[in-house]
């Protein structure tokens, strides 16, 4: 990536959109601006309303525009949601010269891409996890190895045709032309986890408004990924329901009073509420605290069964980082190290990853990860490897298949 080069990531949520420009500097990565806007148009991070979504999209982009200077033409867009599943499969081909070539791995991968797919649904990644190469396992890059039998160990991510075709027309309705598309945590834990992290055994747990994206990695590489369509906006529901409040008050009461452990002065601790949005109410904080808790037991004990069908509690050396808006909830990361018996950190855009930068929000976790993915996806020690980024690109790829799309006109950025 040239020096002075402007890149720009757009995490579209549940909850906010967030578009974020920087700038390659001095080897690593500073942050020029982030523009913000409600998110109107999704659920549960599935697009269910394109003009409210692209109305939005605009609007974080102009605000990001003008807080940069820069004009934003095109952009690295996260996927996540409900929609997106993950498997394991596996594929062998025979090695048709002396060594492993760019052509053996990428037969390999497609061997291995040979599986049943629902038709409303498209590989959208096939990860690489481990080669074996004549019966010799672990190994991470075959490449010039000599063999007559080549084995690959992928993770096979899939997600709805229609919400990635949706997700790609908001985008291109708002003016911007989608450079890539990356699989939400995987941006997240470039910006909140380290890569020793990674390597020794982590899971990233990415609690947004409508969903909770966990992924396990191991060796430097994704291991297994899920998504469980709960999040930060369904505690802010309960809290309505249960208090009989609007959902903005019942969002205020979160943010400012709730917890997800109860504390020994909850009882003797009043908090005011406006009820119906005029009458002001006194009420015990750990009438909240009754409420948020079971929801967020709820989302730790869907983690948890994660770490078990991944068969990653032994392997998690590091724990868990909880990142996202919602995991700065007051006592979130207490009760997930409980609940877990892992050490539990609360992870957000970190220093150490070359950016320079002022965002130090969980919030902007996937946001931030996507401008470190876009500095690094064409440099050969991208952190998923090569053969990772490529595949993202033939993910591009597939999505413009899908659309009718005239020759550019716009310069880029």
């Amino acid at each position: 990536m040239n020096e002075g080069s402007i890149l720009a990531g757009l995490d579209v949520g549940t909850t906010k959109i967030c578009a974020v420009v920087g700038q390659v500097s001095d080897g690593g990565l500073k942050v020029l601006a982030l523009g913000t806007a409600p998110s109107r148009g999704l659920k549960k991070g599935i697009v269910v309303d394109v003009e409210a979504t692209v109305e939005s999209i605009a609007a974080a982009v102009k605000d990001a525009e003008a807080l940069s200077g820069v004009e934003i033409n095109s952009v690295y867009v996260g996927i996540a949601g409900g929609h997106i599943k993950s498997f394991e499969s596996y594929g062998a081909v025979g090695i048709k010269g002396a060594e492993v070539s760019e052509v053996d791995l990428d037969r390999a991968l497609e061997s291995a891409k040979v599986v049943y797919v629902p038709l409303d649904r498209e590989v959208l990644h096939v990860i690489p996890v481990e080669y074996v190469v004549d019966g010799q396992d672990g190994i991470l890059n075959p490449l010039g190895m000599s063999g007559v039998r080549l084995e690959a160990r992928v993770q096979i991510v899939t997600g709805s045709v229609s919400a990635v075709q949706n997700l790609v027309r908001c985008c291109e309705k708002a003016g911007l032309d989608v450079v890539d598309i990356v699989l939400e945590p995987l941006a997240s834990a470039l910006s909140s986890t380290t890569e020793e992290e990674k390597q020794q055994g982590v899971i990233l747990v990415d609690i947004g408004g409508g969903t909770t994206d966990i992924a396990f990695f191991k060796n430097g590489v994704l291991l297994h990924s899920s998504v469980v369509a709960i999040g930060g906006n369904h505690i802010t529901n309960d809290l309505a329901i249960g208090l009989r409040l609007p959902v903005a008050e019942a969002e205020r009461v979160k943010k400012v009073y709730g917890s997800a452990v109860p504390d020994i002065n909850d009882e003797h601790e009043v908090i005011q509420i406006m009820v119906a949005g005029r009458d002001e109410k006194t009420i015990p904080r750990s009438y909240a605290t009754e409420i948020i808790q079971p929801r967020c037991e709820e989302i730790i004990e869907h983690v948890r069964n994660v770490l078990k069908d991944a068969g990653a509690y032994d392997e998690v050396t590091y724990g868990v980082v909880l990142t996202g808006g919602s995991s700065q909830l007051s006592g979130f990361d207490r009760l997930a190290e409980a609940m877990l018996g892992l050490p539990v950190r609360i992870g957000a855009p970190l220093s150490n990853n070359g950016m320079r930068s002022t965002l130090s929000d969980p919030m902007y976790s996937t946001g931030v990860g996507l401008l470190l993915y876009a500095m690094d996806a064409e440099t050969p020690h991208f952190a998923y490897g090569d053969i990772f980024g490529n595949i993202l690109k033939k993910m591009k790829g597939w999505v413009r298949g899908f659309l009718k799309r005239g020759p550019a006109t716009r310069e880029r950025w």
